[in-house]
């Protein structure tokens, strides 16, 4: 970890203490929501300069790239300059509707919208678009389809075809993340809009994944129980229909928003369902009914778990050395979490002489930026998803401990 620079570390190691405190995390959690959900003024970042200020020095220096393009691009430098190969972005913003917004029906049942609507999918495409090119060729944009409002929302929700508008802006994205040698992937949603999405998911790599590495990518939860079936789904569509299949990996986003029944009971079987999810891709294993060579693939392995990149990355590695055909391989964490995992990984990426580094997974960090205030969602998500990984916040933690004492011992001796 001594790639870190030392305010990154002082203030990873300050966090990371606070999250494993249940007296300091319980309240702290409990105003993140607040502030995520309010529509007061004067609890708006945004509008009020002193909570702005706490915040930033907080929370959002940690986990967010920035406010605007100067900020996210000084952060990006930064992070590559530590050695990632590659970043993903993703604009924050969360649209908050009127009821007025909301759809109506008419007499034969079809949707009614104001034009408030049309327009939340054009300023979606913009800010989308405006993300990518705060990026460089082989990085990753981050998209996410509800943002673009009650047009996309109520029609993934009803299993319907992306509705015209939306086509057209999807389409425009995906063309010009192309153009620049960049690719997407599609962040997931709740169930209650997933299988819909995983749908459009498809129907977008179809059209845009014509050659062997893939332009977009999907998102799978490993947490769901049926992920392997759905994974399973990909696998063949890809294989029937002759496109390249992009898959992000994750164990899941909204756990507490989920119907329970709907994942996995126990932490272990997610764990094993992440695995065999990986190992499938990376051995290219056809499902048991489908008569067709497993397809053109790329798997990115999104996690903060140690045994799962170990696991997966030996099996890249081994087939590789052996010359058997294995998915591309990449591994990514999320910006102020996980740091200790992606330095050992960079570690052993640039310990690899020239010709051994194919087999060694390309690292990259996932960042988001946006305003305080539009931020405030996604930070309560992270601060939820570091309370629910005891273990792995205090193997960071012990991790960094070391790192700032070996350099305060560095320091002495010099003296």
């Amino acid at each position: 970890m001594a790639r870190l620079p030392i305010k990154w570390l002082l203030r990873s190691l300050f966090l990371t203490s606070i999250m494993r405190s249940k007296i300091i995390l319980r309240p702290a959690l409990a105003i993140l929501n607040i502030l995520s959900s309010t529509k007061s003024p004067l609890l708006n970042a945004d509008k009020n300069g002193i909570l702005k200020r706490l915040v930033r020095l907080a929370v959002y220096d940690q986990f967010c790239a920035g406010a605007n393009h100067a900020e996210v691009s000084k952060t990006i430098a930064q992070v590559k300059g530590m050695g990632y190969q590659g970043v993903i972005l993703g604009y924050s913003k969360e649209i908050m509707l009127d009821p007025k917004d909301h759809p109506s029906r008419g007499h034969l049942g079809s949707k009614k919208y104001s034009d408030r609507c049309y327009e939340m999918v054009e300023e979606w495409k913009e800010g989308t678009l405006r993300t990518l090119r705060m990026l460089d060729q082989g990085d990753f944009l981050a998209v996410k389809l509800t943002g673009a409002g009650p047009i996309a929302v109520d029609a993934m929700v009803a299993h319907e075809p992306m509705p015209d508008i939306l086509a057209k802006a999807v389409d425009a994205i995906c063309l010009e993340t192309a153009k620049q040698g960049s690719r997407l992937w599609l962040d997931a949603e709740q169930q209650a809009l997933q299988p819909g999405l995983d749908q459009w998911a498809m129907a977008m790599m179809r059209k845009h994944n014509r050659s062997e590495m893939p332009v977009v990518y999907n998102t799978i939860q490993a947490y769901l129980k049926g992920s392997k079936a759905n994974v399973n789904e990909h696998i063949k569509r890809a294989a029937l229909e002759g496109w390249s299949l992009g898959i992000k990996l994750v164990r899941g986003a909204y756990i507490e928003h989920e119907i329970r029944s709907l994942i996995h009971d126990t932490k272990e079987e997610t764990d094993q369902s992440y695995n065999w999810i990986a190992d499938t891709l990376l051995c290219r294993r056809v499902p048991d009914d489908l008569q067709r060579p497993f397809p053109h693939a790329a798997l990115f392995l999104a996690t903060h778990n140690a045994a799962s990149t170990v696991k997966a990355t030996a099996t890249y590695q081994e087939r590789l050395d052996t010359g058997l055909p294995t998915t591309y391989l990449e591994c990514g964490q999320i910006q102020g979490m996980a740091d200790e995992l992606s330095c050992e990984l960079l570690g052993k990426y640039e310990s690899q002489l020239p010709s051994h580094k194919a087999a060694i997974p390309r690292i990259f960090k996932c960042l988001t930026w946006g305003s305080v205030a539009e931020c405030m969602g996604y930070l309560h998500r992270r601060a939820i998803e570091n309370r629910d990984a005891v273990e792995r916040t205090q193997h960071m933690k012990v991790a960094l401990q070391k790192e700032l004492w070996r350099r305060i011992f560095r320091m002495k001796d010099r003296a």
